[in-house]
């Protein structure tokens, strides 16, 4: 029986869910898989943590050497979260020629590149399969079960938290704030939601997902993102009337040769299979040109949804008898990026109620090409909220077009822009 120590550094929600993952599920591990999982180290400085979990105070440490100079440890798994130190004990623990396994989206989508070239001088794995969608075998999947394709896009929701507040919006007529406090209060938003609601925790994992997709690195600054802290409740109405639901997407394409990558709201119609995931679940939609469409759902968060993702590395990495990296291009430039994109839109003004606004609006959104498909109106005390449903047009010459209407004498604010898939 192949014996394989195992080393986690920190014992948070996902460090706790792996733990106790590890170690009731460690019988069955070495049935199915025919290794023998150990773990010979723990990271942690709360003492109270470990006891809460039963570990043994023996395994307990504070200084990262006594994984590095253990040589019977050959996998560290890691759940500081935030950049340092889980940069500088992962690279050393490659280094060492020990694999590492992670979650941490925001300093694997930074650090991609340090991590892949510490990984190749040390000759270790690198997993990271729990960094993007929780449980959901996304990665694995990527990586493993599509090599028969070339991918041209991937969409998903990929942030339980702002999935779980757009669909408390759109089930029961809230506003923004109310909900997010609400989120607050039952623990699926930060004190500070800004990671989540802003979209930078969905940037970071469409980082590392379209790398994945397209072989090529997607760094951060070649994402559009976008969050939802501007949605209200109105505009979720209006495309309810359209027969769309409001959703936070991270969206991948190829392009005509060049990759696309953003992460905002969108109205997507109801018939669209990411329309019926609701609360905090996550879910992503694939595109191969030979499979078509794929689609993985399941829990994006959580101690033992994204516990048992790190487990499924751990025991992948531990039956590996040669480590093999995900193969990508870190050779791109500014050409290999499209710098702009095309989509249908909702936009939503504020206008005076009188004759003629709507041939001025339309006549600013002409001199940029911007198509009008239809308009609704609903005037009261002197003033008129409308709706647009634009064709297909590029984000530029929507954004040029709104900001000369907002111009207009007889415009009082362009409210809301939406993008329609």
């Amino acid at each position: 029986m192949k014996k394989v120590g195992v080393a986690l550094l920190g014992l948070g929600t996902v460090g706790g869910g792996t733990y106790r993952i590890l170690k009731s599920m460690h019988d069955d591990i070495m049935a199915s898989d025919g290794v023998d999982i150990e773990i010979r180290r723990i990271i942690e400085r709360d003492v109270a943590k470990a006891e809460a979990l039963g570990v043994d105070p023996a395994l307990l440490s504070t200084d990262i050497n006594d994984v590095i100079s253990d040589p019977e440890i050959k996998i560290v798994a890691e759940f500081f979260g935030g950049i340092e130190p889980a940069r500088s004990f992962l690279i050393a623990s490659l280094k060492a020629g020990k694999s590492i396994v992670t979650a941490n989206k925001e300093m694997f989508s930074k650090c991609m590149e340090d991590l892949k070239a510490a990984a190749i001088e040390g000759n270790a794995g690198l997993y990271f399969e729990a960094s993007c969608v929780g449980g959901v075998p996304v990665i694995r999947a990527l990586t493993e079960s599509m090599q028969g394709n070339r991918i041209d896009s991937i969409m998903g929701i990929v942030n339980g938290t702002t999935n779980y507040i757009l669909t408390k919006m759109a089930d029961e007529g809230l506003e923004y704030a109310d909900v997010l406090k609400e989120a607050q209060r039952l623990g699926y938003a930060e004190a500070n939601p800004s990671a989540d609601v802003d979209g930078f925790d969905s940037m970071y994992k469409l980082s590392i997902l379209s790398t994945l997709c397209f072989r090529k690195h997607v760094p951060l600054d070649k994402i559009y993102r976008e969050g939802i802290s501007k949605i209200s409740k109105t505009d979720i109405e209006y495309g309810k009337r359209f027969g769309y639901t409001l959703k936070l997407l991270a969206i991948g394409k190829l392009t005509h040769g060049k990759i696309e990558a953003r992460v905002h709201p969108a109205f997507i119609l109801n018939s669209n299979p990411l329309a019926s995931v609701k609360g905090s679940f996550n879910a992503v939609l694939i595109h191969g040109n030979n499979v078509d469409d794929v689609m993985l759902y399941g829990r994006g968060a959580g101690d033992l949804p994204t516990g048992s993702a790190i487990v499924s590395d751990i025991v992948y990495a531990a039956v590996q008898d040669k480590h093999k990296l995900f193969n990508y291009s870190s050779d791109v430039s500014d050409e290999d990026f499209a710098d702009d994109f095309t989509s249908e839109y909702y936009v939503r003004m504020t206008v005076k109620d009188k004759a003629g606004v709507l041939a001025k609006i339309a006549a600013a959104f002409g001199k940029y090409g911007v198509s009008i498909n239809s308009v609704q109106q609903q005037a009261e005390d002197g003033k008129a909220s409308i709706i647009f449903m634009i064709h297909r047009t590029s984000e530029a010459a929507l954004k040029k077009a709104a900001t000369e209407t907002e111009s207009l004498n007889d415009v009082i604010s362009v409210d809301t822009i939406i993008r329609v898939i």
